[in-house]
Formats: structure tokens, C-alpha cells, sequence
């Protein structure tokens, strides 16, 4: 396990809890490892139920010696048993993604730790624009309404746990939103393009192969902005001086010296951190590579390997800081590649959990085929349609192909009813209706030429 090694339980009581959960979690792992056959909702459910019956005995316990009933691994030093009811959680919130529930509230831990981590990344960058933070608080808000939803269903002790998530990311993201507050409406675009020249010079710094002209590129565009300045503000189309100078000015003058940094150090970072910098990278690659194939190639536990990794090497440093074998720090530029990386792996996986289609992995092959030949008709009727009705009978022949597989108006595997039948079910019926329309089409162009 990526777990952190952490000491086992103080109180005694507590030691029967950590050895159920052990147990489950082994046949959570087993779950998620096995690729013989879907997942479905009855693996899943009695190793949820097992779990939530674990943390009300443990809040239960620590209810009477007066301690705290709901861990949270970004604030206190935890027992080893809050870490394993974590990975439990964790791995449940996956398993629920993966079998197309994805709108309960279960489903929403993974994308909860995920969420924190990142906010926590960005108010330690210092540097993120409004579009970041629009993103996650529209998640959020989908999340806190699944939150919502589950009252009457899922047990309180869990909700209670979810709730506290929600409420320590809204309190980073507030805290965030508050470094924006000083830009003028005139100059947040320019605040955006800063943070993407930052982003693009440590993309560049972590290519295989470094290309110097890009960063000279991007030093060009800083000339530019630079000269846009008026005795050294920003000022806006009236020649007054925006507000918000402090925090563009400073990014300004970051990015100069970032892309002079990696003009110098040329992609390379120091050689005893090379081991830290190759595992990185082979995990923002390997999460890179998920992103482009997702729709086909991911079952969501696999990103539990990934968070787990992460979250080991983001524990590990010092202070925020990246050590050695021997205790020493990284220099400035190895510590900024390395953040770079890990901020960009959590990015990954945020951007896959809240892709994921509430549809089980079962349907997703169905789906997958649908939302293509979707794309397709739509790419069709965009270009001006059919000449003929014949140019539809490939979409008409794979249509009626998948509609015949349905049983009674629904998508049975074997004898099994997978999760997200609405889903499928809704995107068939809105591919029909594209092909209905560009038949339709070409049926009035024929009765206008026969007039």
C-alpha cells in the first residue's frame, strides 16, 4: 500500500476496528484489481455497509473519551486506522464511479480529497487564475447537491464526513477567490495570460526534449505586456491605473525569472533528485496518456494507484520542501519542476473523476459507440447534411444494431440490469432524432426540386 506509515491505534478498543477494516479494504483491492468481469452494485454495497458500520462503532468510541469523530488528513496527525478508513472510502467513492452511480453521495469522496489537494497546491503556487476556480466550485456544487440528495439514504456518520470536506474546500477556495479580489475587471485577461505563460514555461521545462526557442517565445510575449505599462503600471483604456498592480506586477516579474531559470537549467534538474523527478513523470505521463484514451481505457479504481503515489510523495517533503536521501532541500528550480508535476498529475485526476459517466463500466462500451456516433451525425448536420438518404444507412444500420440489443427498452448484460440505463437509453433515442432530422431535410429538398 501508498499509504504513510503511521503508529498503529493508542486505544486498545480501537484495535478490532483497524483489523475489520484491513480485511475490507484487502477485498476492496481485490475488487478493483479484478478485470475477469465488471463491477457491479452488489459487490460493492455490503463492503460500503461494512465500512460505515465500522466508523459508527469508532465515533462511537471516541465519543466517550471525548476525542474527535471525524478524521481529516490535510489538518491533524492521524492513527493508521483513520488512514485505512480512508483508502476504504477512497476506493468505495471509486468503486461507485465505476459502477455509474455516480450522482450519490458515496461517489463523492475521491473527487472531495482530490478537490482539497488541489486548492491546497494552488494557494501554495500563489499563482491560479479564475477560470481554476470557477471549475471547482461548480463541482462543488453538483457535489453538495448529491450530498443533499443521499439524506434519507446513506448513513448520517458519512454525510457528516462529506459535509466537513465540502466545508474545509469552500473555506480554501474563499480564501483563494480573496487573492483575486484586488484585480480591475481590465485587468484579469492580462492576470489569465500570466498564469498561462508561467504554465507553459514549466510544461516546457519538463519535456523530453527542451526547446529553447518556446521559452524565448514566451519571454517575447512578456516584452510585449510589459510594454503596454505606463511609468510602470498597467492602466487601463481611460490612461488611469488599474487595480490590482500588486498582483500583477509580482506574477510579471515571476514569470521573467522563471523562464530565465529554465533558459539556464535547460530542463535539468539536480542529479539527486533525478530518481523523485523520473517517478513524477512517469505518473503525470501515465495520467496524461489516461486523459486522451479515457472514454475507452479507464476504470476509475485504477486512479486510486496514482493518488495514493501522489499523496505519498506530497507527504514526504519537509516544511513544503523536497529532501534528499540525506535531509537536504531541493535548489529553486529542481522544487518548482517537482511541484509543477504533482500539481499537474492532481489536475489529471480531477479532470478524469469529473468525466466520469454515470454509466456502468458494463454499458460503457455501448455508450462509448453512441457518443461517437453522435459526434458523427452532428459533424454531418454541421457540414449541411446528406444529399441523399442512402449516405445515412451506415448511421441507420449501426442504430438499429444497438437499439436491437435492448430487452424490453433496456440494456441487459447476461441476466444483470447495469447502472446508467437512462443515460444510454437518453443518448440513443437523441441520435435517432439527429438522423430523423437530416432524413427530414432531405426529403424537403426533394419535394422543393419536384415544385
Amino acid at each position: 500500500m501508498e499509504s504513510p506509515a503511521v503508529p498503529v491505534p493508542l486505544d486498545p478498543r480501537e484495535q478490532p476496528i483497524l483489523e475489520k477494516l484491513l480485511r475490507t479494504r484487502d477485498a476492496l483491492l481485490l475488487l478493483k484489481q479484478d478485470k475477469s468481469s465488471y463491477i457491479k452494485s452488489r459487490d460493492v454495497l455490503p463492503l460500503y455497509e461494512e465500512v460505515i458500520g465500522e466508523v459508527e462503532t469508532l465515533n462511537s468510541i471516541r465519543k466517550e473519551r471525548g476525542g474527535r469523530l471525524i478524521y481529516n488528513r490535510f489538518i491533524v496527525s492521524l492513527l493508521l486506522v483513520d488512514y485505512v478508513l480512508d483508502d476504504c472510502f477512497q476506493l468505495i467513492s471509486l468503486l461507485f464511479l465505476t459502477v455509474g452511480r455516480n450522482n450519490e453521495a458515496p461517489a463523492t469522496y475521491s473527487l472531495a480529497t482530490t478537490i482539497q489537494r488541489l486548492l491546497d497546491h494552488l494557494e501554495e503556487a500563489g499563482f491560479y487564475s479564475a477560470k481554476d476556480l470557477e471549475s471547482i466550485s461548480k463541482t462543488l456544487d453538483s457535489m453538495q447537491e448529491a450530498i443533499e440528495r443521499g439524506k434519507d439514504i446513506h448513513s448520517p456518520h458519512l454525510l457528516t464526513l462529506l459535509q466537513s470536506r465540502l466545508q474545509q474546500c469552500h473555506i480554501s477556495l474563499d480564501t483563494l477567490y480573496n487573492g483575486l479580489k484586488p484585480l480591475a475587471a481590465e485587468l484579469a485577461p492580462l492576470h489569465e495570460t500570466l498564469v498561462s505563460i508561467l504554465r507553459s514555461t514549466s510544461a516546457v521545462n519538463t519535456r523530453s526534449k527542451f526547446s529553447a526557442s518556446e521559452v524565448l517565445d514566451l519571454q517575447e510575449r512578456l516584452k510585449e505586456i510589459q510594454s503596454r505599462t505606463k511609468d510602470g503600471n498597467f492602466v487601463g483604456s481611460d490612461g488611469q491605473v488599474l487595480s490590482g498592480q500588486e498582483v500583477v506586477k509580482p506574477l510579471w516579474d515571476r514569470c521573467w525569472r522563471w523562464t530565465e531559470l529554465v533558459l539556464e537549467r535547460k530542463g535539468q534538474v539536480e542529479e539527486r533528485f533525478q530518481e523523485q523527478y523520473s517517478r513524477i513523470l512517469e505518473i503525470k505521463n501515465q495520467l496524461e496518456r489516461l486523459s486522451m484514451t479515457q472514454a475507452w481505457s479507464l476504470r476509475e479504481t485504477d486512479l486510486f494507484q496514482f493518488q495514493r503515489k501522489l499523496d505519498r510523495i506530497d507527504e514526504a517533503r519537509v516544511n513544503g520542501n523536497f529532501i534528499d536521501s540525506t535531509g537536504q532541500t531541493a535548489d529553486l528550480h529542481t522544487q518548482r519542476t517537482l511541484l509543477y508535476l504533482i500539481r499537474r498529475s492532481y489536475a489529471y485526476i480531477y479532470a478524469l473523476l469529473i468525466a466520469s459517466e454515470p454509466v456502468s463500466e458494463a454499458l460503457l462500451p455501448i455508450y462509448n459507440q453512441l457518443q461517437t456516433l453522435r459526434r458523427c451525425l452532428l459533424e454531418v448536420k454541421d457540414s449541411g447534411g446528406v444529399s441523399n438518404a442512402r449516405e445515412l444507412y451506415p448511421y441507420s444500420m449501426k442504430l438499429n444494431s444497438i437499439d436491437s440489443m435492448r430487452v424490453d427498452g433496456k440494456f441487459f448484460i447476461g441476466s444483470d440490469l447495469p447502472e446508467g440505463q437512462g443515460s444510454v437509453n437518453s443518448l440513443l433515442a437523441e441520435c435517432y432524432e439527429i438522423a430523423y432530422e437530416l432524413r427530414a431535410a432531405v426529403d424537403e429538398d426533394k419535394e422543393d426540386q419536384e415544385d
